[in-house]
């Protein structure tokens, strides 16, 4: 491709910092920018980035619509929220138009398995009008594709165990909340935990109505699976509340989480395979005391065992690094609701990312 890839992003908050700052580095053109945000509606791009004026303003996010068709964009970057119904909007418009969307929706991972409804939705339309949607960031490397490579290297595997952990301070506030930061652990059980204390039948029928909360590790075992060519069998989450000895102040939530409070939350997710294979992952979402870091952990087990530790990865960037080099990949897939693993493996683009577009 000769010429530029033109790019829209949806939701100016701090994760657009960096998608915006690395899109330009590789030299892709950002013809918009969407958000629901007052402060940001109206400012340059360049003012946000912390640079020269860059001649695109933010659009306010019911005026979406008319800035998409009158700028045809390649491609549209959604940061905004975790669940998937929260990308609905920005999805749908996208599929409608014909545009490609890439998001860091957690759920938007592989929502498949946690929203068929909506998914199947998406992908008509995407196909209808030839455009591809998906949803990547830190899960696709370091939850995902990662552990596929070990795999690979392994004869013969019971389980794969993973760990990983993140402040919810980085990302803003739709995810802190999605995390239950700053409930009372009453709260917390009432409103996140008590949610999977179901049956697999009522979990399913959510799951059909669109209606299930899904933590972030729920989607990431159904990526492996699929990538790995597993059976589901069964798959259940606990979620648990992490508290904290002392107060600590969230700027995200803008509030001082008391000791004893829930800061977050970690998500178990089991899932069980009809090759005999267990994925048993685990997210920890919380505000961060003065001690603590990022760490990801990830062990398969069988013939040889395999564990690999990473400490204090920087999450934000890595997140949105692995966004913009997605770009040309999603330009190139097949039309409709592509997860990456059908995509293919990440790979490292050294020039800029129109000349990887086919």
């Amino acid at each position: 491709m000769e010429q530029k890839i033109k790019a829209v992003q949806y939701g100016v908050g701090k994760m657009s910092i960096y998608t915006m700052r690395y899109m330009l580095e590789k030299g892709v053109e950002i013809v918009g920018a969407i958000d629901v945000n007052p402060q940001v509606i109206g400012k340059d791009i360049g003012e946000i980035l912390g640079r020269e004026k860059l001649g695109v303003v933010v659009t306010d996010v019911k005026d979406a619509r008319i800035m998409l068709e009158n700028t045809k964009p390649d491609v549209c970057i959604v940061t905004t929220r975790s669940l998937f119904s929260e990308v609905e909007e920005a999805f749908m418009l996208c599929a409608e138009l014909g545009i490609n969307a890439i998001s860091t929706c957690e759920e938007a991972f592989y929502p498949e398995n946690s929203n068929p409804v909506l998914t199947k939705k998406i992908d008509e339309l995407a196909k209808k009008n030839n455009c591809t949607i998906t949803g990547t960031g830190y899960q696709d490397i370091y939850w995902g594709q990662l552990i596929s490579s070990i795999a690979g290297s392994t004869q013969k595997i019971t389980k794969i165990k993973g760990s990983s952990s993140y402040n919810v301070e980085d990302y803003g506030i739709a995810l802190a909340e999605a995390h239950g930061s700053g409930l009372t652990l009453e709260e917390f059980d009432k409103q996140v935990a008590s949610v999977d204390r179901i049956s697999d039948e009522e979990r399913q029928k959510m799951i059909n109505n669109g209606d299930y909360l899904p933590s972030y590790m729920w989607n990431v075992n159904g990526w492996l699976c699929s990538k790995l060519g597993l059976t589901v069998v069964s798959q259940t989450q606990k979620c648990v509340p992490q508290t904290y000895k002392e107060d600590i102040y969230s700027s995200t939530l803008d509030m001082t989480v008391k000791a004893g409070d829930a800061t977050g939350m970690s998500a178990v997710v089991t899932t069980e395979t009809k090759e005999g294979i267990t994925i048993e992952s685990e997210c920890v979402g919380k505000v961060y005391g003065p001690d603590e870091f990022d760490k990801n952990v990830w062990t398969v087990e069988g013939e040889p065992t395999t564990t690999i530790t990473v400490e204090r990865p920087a999450t934000v960037e890595l997140t949105c690094a692995t966004v913009v080099n997605r770009i040309p990949d999603v330009i190139n897939a097949e039309p409709g609701y592509v997860t990456t693993d059908r995509i293919g493996d990440l790979d490292f683009k050294s020039k800029n990312l129109n000349e990887y577009v086919k």
